[in-house]
Formats: structure tokens, C-alpha cells, sequence
């Protein structure tokens, strides 16, 4: 995405002034440069912030699509894109049980379709979660599918 956006300004660096020329120019690209793709981090306005899979066609509403779409009223300049740096060690994403539609918290370990629609309709039922340990209340979550998850997932405030 970085790469695209400077071939872009490098384009516009020399389309512009050749606009004001009285011969036209033209412009050839040599070489094809590689698009990112990867994980990145969807932010700021969105319904569920977090890193989502980038893939070489995808535009910026199908990362907004991922993310949850726009909150209500938003403002589309306040959407932030971060891509991580993939030599750091950074600590992985978590899952905000409070928020993850059914389908994010298969991801987890040990929740299947059924857990992860019992928790959320436990949450629908019963409001936020206060603790991740909250999730003892949910009818087939114990201490051990706990323990697998708990690093895993956050809830929001």
C-alpha cells in the first residue's frame, strides 16, 4: 500500500509538470513494484479495531468492511491505517470479546461456531463483559477453555 501510494506521488511529481509543457510526455513504467500485503492495522472510526489480512486488490472500504464498518456518523479522515513492523516482536492481537462478531471468535482456540454464538448472545442478554474471567458464565466455557484464551482476549471498558 506504501509502495502504491508512492508511485503515486511519483507520478503526479512528473505528470504535473508536464501538463504546463507544450509537448507531451510519456511516461513508462519500467518496473512493476510490488504491492504490500499482510496484516494491518485498521483503526480510529471503526466498529472493531485491529489487524486484518491485506491482500494485493483489496481497497480501503474492504478494510473498513473487515474492520466492521464505519461507526455511526463517522468521519472517513479519521480512519488509521498502520502497518506493523514486521521485525519487531510485537505481542499479538487480541480478540475484545465484547466486540468480536461470532465468526473473529472461532479464531480462538477451543470455540467453535456454538461457544462463540453463546457468547456473544450472553453478551447480548446480559450486557459487557467485566473480566475475561466472565466467561465462566457462559453455558460450555470452563476453567481449561479459559486458560487457552485468556492471553488471547481483552475486554473493552
Amino acid at each position: 500500500m506504501v509502495a502504491c501510494f508512492s508511485f503515486c506521488f511519483l507520478i503526479l511529481l512528473i505528470v504535473l509538470p508536464a501538463c504546463n509543457s507544450a509537448q507531451a510526455k510519456e511516461i513508462t513504467r519500467t518496473t512493476r513494484t510490488p504491492a504490500f500485503t499482510g496484516n494491518i492495522y485498521i483503526g480510529g472510526v471503526v466498529n472493531n479495531p485491529g489487524l486484518y489480512p491485506l491482500k494485493q486488490d483489496d481497497s480501503l472500504d474492504d478494510l473498513i468492511q473487515a474492520a466492521g464498518g464505519l461507526k455511526d456518523g463517522a468521519d472517513l479522515n479519521q480512519v488509521s491505517l498502520t502497518i506493523p513492523d514486521v521485525s519487531s516482536s510485537a505481542l499479538p492481537q487480541r480478540i475484545d470479546i465484547n466486540r468480536a462478531e461470532a465468526w473473529m471468535l472461532t479464531a480462538l482456540p477451543g470455540i467453535g461456531d456454538t461457544h462463540a454464538r453463546d457468547i456473544v448472545a450472553y453478551r447480548e442478554q446480559n450486557g459487557p463483559f467485566r473480566t475475561v474471567s466472565d466467561l465462566l458464565k457462559v453455558k460450555g466455557i470452563g476453567q481449561a477453555t479459559l486458560d487457552k484464551i485468556k492471553d488471547l482476549i481483552t475486554v473493552s471498558g
